[in-house]
């Protein structure tokens, strides 16, 4: 050990721990705020939601960008972990785990449609989070619908990316019209899915096993 080194000490992984902690919260704070109000929402309104001062806000986070794309990763991790309410409960049946994991997945994405604006030209920057999100949520829904499909729950020719890009297209409306229920709108779609909706058309190429 050099003369420089110092041995880590309690007190810092404390710190550490904590810093961590605050900045967990401040994520969940972001993303419930940009859901509620979008990506322009004032600082003071995530520092409230947060119930910590603006300094800390940007302490963590120096520019709304910063903060965006960290919330944007922090939803994506959250939902390729695995599946469960928002609450944390357990629930019942593979249909319910997927209605609550696709409530989840229409908050990020109402989120996500004012990511572009947020990084201004960083059009490249943009591209690679929205390829990385579609790369690691797929298998997520993939997963799910194979869950549901197999206890009889829900019809068994959605394909994961197909129903992922139904989702984004029902939420595009929430930047647009106010008072627009995306989640609602989510909802009606899958009550579609479940079992006894009408079937597939005769030129409906049916789900396989390999997904996407």
């Amino acid at each position: 050990m050099s003369s420089t080194d110092t041995p880590q000490t309690g007190s810092d992984r404390r710190k550490r721990s904590d810093a961590r902690r605050n900045a967990q919260t401040l994520l969940d704070a972001a993303a419930a705020v940009f859901a509620r109000a979008g990506v322009d929402a004032p600082v003071r309104e995530i520092a409230a939601e947060a119930g910590v001062g603006m300094g800390t806000v940007y302490r963590h986070f120096p520019t709304r960008p910063d903060l965006v794309v960290a919330v944007f990763r922090h939803q994506v991790d959250a939902l390729a972990a695995t599946p469960t309410s928002a609450s944390g409960e357990d629930l019942e049946t593979p249909y319910a785990v997927l209605r609550s994991w696709v409530a989840r997945f229409t908050d990020f994405l109402v989120t996500k449609h004012g990511l572009a604006e947020a990084l201004h030209s960083d059009q490249a920057g943009y591209e690679s989070l929205h390829a990385e999100f579609v790369d690691r949520l797929v298998p997520v829904l993939d997963q799910l619908l194979r869950a549901a499909v197999d206890a009889g729950q829900i019809r068994a020719d959605v394909r994961p990316l197909d129903l992922m890009i139904a989702i984004g297209n029902l939420c595009i409306g929430a930047g647009t019209f106010p008072g627009y229920r995306a989640r609602h709108m989510v909802d009606v779609l899958l009550a579609g899915l479940a079992h006894g909706a009408p079937g597939s058309t005769d030129g409906d190429e049916p789900r396989t096993r390999t997904g996407a």
